[in-house]
């Protein structure tokens, strides 16, 4: 008996079955939520850095008081300064007067509440609250001392020109002036610091604005 083999012609079906497998069709659906949910994020995470650069730039939003033309934060230098103080101070580099050294105020405005600017004259005087030590200083638009012709920005109260009655008058010019001047820079805005050192008391306590210096703008365009 004959035994004839049955071959299968396999690479003939090969074919036949690759064919028959197709791939899924892959389909994109648009979602609005997921879009609205995407959108909302980078909203709120734009608006959120934002604030911070421009919180940042400027003074502390909480604990300030005014007195006259002059700003001053009394926490800036204790342990109750809030994290926006703490910030600030960190950004700029600064070393603030703790709460046991004085108290630093700044003037950007006269008493009238004008911005000071270099093309005007003011006078400063003439009384200060009690302090051991006291220094008046300029600083320009950057923040920075400006150059002065005699090579200074700043007076303290040991080396100030007195009346008899020991009130003082600090003069602030472009052009040289008589008694205590400081020169202002060329342009721009500026500001000006008064730094109270060992006051009597706790700083930033029973402060009265008609105990601190008054900033009179004299004249404009000299």
């Amino acid at each position: 008996m004959d035994h004839h083999a049955i071959l299968t012609d396999s690479s003939a079906r090969a074919p036949a079955r690759a064919t028959s497998i197709r791939p899924a069709a892959v389909s994109f659906r648009f979602n609005p939520t997921a879009l609205l949910i995407v959108y909302a994020f980078l909203l709120a995470l734009g608006l959120g850095l934002g604030s911070a650069y421009w919180v940042l730039k400027g003074d502390p939003p909480f604990g300030g008081l005014r007195l006259g033309p002059w700003e001053t934060w009394p926490k800036l230098g204790s342990a109750d300064a809030d994290p926006y103080m703490r910030a600030i101070v960190a950004k700029r580099g600064q070393v603030p007067l703790a709460t046991g050294e004085g108290l630093s105020l700044t003037a950007k405005t006269d008493n009238e509440g004008r911005r000071l600017e270099s093309g005007c004259t003011y006078r400063i005087g003439s009384v200060t609250p009690p302090a051991r030590l006291w220094t008046l200083t300029l600083y320009d638009g950057d923040g920075r001392l400006p150059a002065s012709d005699l090579g200074r920005a700043s007076f303290t109260s040991s080396e100030i020109l007195r009346n008899q009655d020991d009130t003082f008058t600090i003069t602030l010019a472009r052009t040289l002036s008589a008694g205590n001047w400081l020169q202002l820079p060329p342009n721009g805005p500026f500001s000006v610091v008064l730094r109270l050192y060992d006051m009597p008391g706790a700083a930033g306590t029973n402060l009265v604005a008609g105990n601190f210096p008054v900033i009179e703008r004299v004249g404009c365009g000299s």
